[in-house]
């Protein structure tokens, strides 16, 4: 199924987000920093960019990266 995805965008439509934010314990504005992510989506993809999300806040990140973003899609085969 991948390879029938490559390089048409036409055919996805994003489900969800889950990003992840490395983050001190006092922040609370985990989800701003993910909107940047939303708005791009939605942005390249339009309707079939709207996406429900999750936002979590992590004191330690897997190789000290600030954002990681996991995405749930579906991809049309008609």
């Amino acid at each position: 199924m991948r390879q029938a995805a490559d390089g048409d965008l036409e055919r996805v439509r994003i489900v969800r987000i889950d990003g992840h934010v490395g983050c001190t314990p006092e922040f609370m504005d985990i989800p701003k920093v993910l909107d940047g992510a939303s708005r791009l989506v939605n942005e390249v993809l339009g309707e079939r960019g709207r996406h429900a999300r999750t936002a979590l806040g992590h004191v330690v990140m897997p190789l000290d990266v600030p954002v990681m973003l996991g995405f749930l899609a579906e991809v049309d085969e008609t």
